[in-house]
């Protein structure tokens, strides 16, 4: 999940880990190394370096075994892109979060670090003054090494890690016994799906990007696709050119007002909420400037909500990783309206906070990894068995 200076992400407590989590972190700026060392100390976490480029913080990394690096993009010498790869090909389980200022070059090469291994990233204000400033900022960089250090030292007390089933993504790390859960029986549907829905957050750019590619450019032709991926503002735009290269169907930002049109996949735009509302020619977008709903703007709940009232059972739906429990209520209108929804796993989740609430609340037909996801939503898309 990434935040921005509007409020994109959940807000929970930052607690730490008994053990204190390991952080090092890369940035060309001292003002920012010195704000976020400050920040990681006051939060109970053990600050092992701090270094103005790639080349300094990998030499930091065989001294000190981070377990969360925080890497900023632009660096002199050797910078994020450059040293992301080796920082992995040296500790295949370290937690690498990507921070980066809200443009859309930044924005396409943070999304391209997540190909390429990084578990999430970060936007940051502008100025060293928004640095100093943001407490949004502040709070979503100590919730990220929080939940990425929880991730590291269950890999070091458990098992190997989980390897993500892509080539080039980070591993997740070996999940705890699983929660006791109870699926809902499976919806009777009457008829195919009219939209496709979708709910993400931590991790959801390349789990989505996964499921679409699952599902097929064929059934998705069926239906409008509508995605809330909790992003910022510049991030999401980008978000919907690299889907639309992946799947091969036409993705971009939603507009007030646009029409639904099956074959086209529609990303909820970073800060404004999406919804759906009812028109002569058929349903259309609605954009919000709403205040955030479950500390997020695009919420997914918002989305789902919508969708239920439009739609009723004529969805299908899937809430995959991400943090906070953004979606359960939408889930809960759309299962009380007949559609069905699935979840991701916990192994294959980057963080089980949005799936897992949907399945312990009873609202999920189905619990899948990754690589299931596609499949069962085109066989639901197709009424054809996966």
């Amino acid at each position: 999940m990434v935040s921005s200076p509007a409020a994109t992400a959940p807000r929970m407590p930052a607690s730490p880990p008994s053990a204190p989590v390991r952080v090092l972190i890369a940035d060309d700026s001292a003002v920012v190394r010195g704000l976020v060392a400050r920040w990681i100390t006051e939060a109970g976490f053990q600050l092992v370096g701090t270094a103005s480029n790639g080349r300094i913080a990998l030499e930091m990394m065989s001294r000190h075994d981070p377990d969360v690096v925080l890497l900023d993009i632009d660096m002199p010498e050797l910078d994020g892109t450059e040293a992301l790869p080796r920082m992995l090909a040296a500790s295949p389980t370290l937690q690498v979060v990507m921070m980066s200022t809200l443009t859309t070059r930044n924005a396409d090469i943070s999304l391209r670090c997540l190909a390429l291994g990084a578990v999430d990233y970060i936007a940051k204000p502008e100025s060293n003054r928004g640095v100093t400033t943001s407490d949004s900022f502040r709070t979503d960089l100590i919730e990220r090494v929080r939940v990425f250090g929880a991730a590291r030292a269950r890999g070091r007390r458990g098992t190997a890690p989980v390897q993500a089933p892509s080539v080039g993504v980070a591993p997740v790390a070996a999940p705890k016994p699983a929660a006791r859960i109870t699926l809902r029986p499976k919806a009777r549907v009457t008829s195919l799906p009219r939209v496709l829905l979708v709910g993400s957050s931590t991790g959801g750019p390349r789990a989505v990007g996964e499921a679409l590619a699952g599902i097929g450019a064929a059934a998705l032709r069926r239906v409008p696709t509508l995605i809330v991926q909790h992003m910022p503002p510049v991030f999401t735009a980008v978000f919907a050119e690299h889907l639309s290269a992946r799947v091969g169907l036409l993705a971009a930002e939603g507009k007030a007002d646009e029409r639904l049109e099956p074959g086209r996949i529609y990303v909820a735009p970073g800060g404004r909420h999406m919804g759906l509302a009812a028109a002569a020619g058929g349903p259309v977008i609605k954009l919000t400037d709403g205040p955030p709903v479950n500390f997020c703007r695009p919420a997914v709940d918002v989305l789902f909500r919508d969708a239920a009232v439009i739609f009723g059972a004529a969805t299908a739906t899937v809430i995959l990783t991400g943090m906070g429990s953004d979606g359960t209520n939408g889930a809960r209108a759309l299962v009380e309206a007949g559609g069905p929804v699935i979840a991701q796993d916990e192994a294959t989740s980057t963080v089980w906070g949005m799936p897992g609430s949907v399945a312990r609340a009873g609202l999920a037909e189905a619990v899948l990894p990754l690589p299931e996801i596609g499949p069962a939503l085109r066989a639901m898309l197709t009424g054809q068995p996966a």
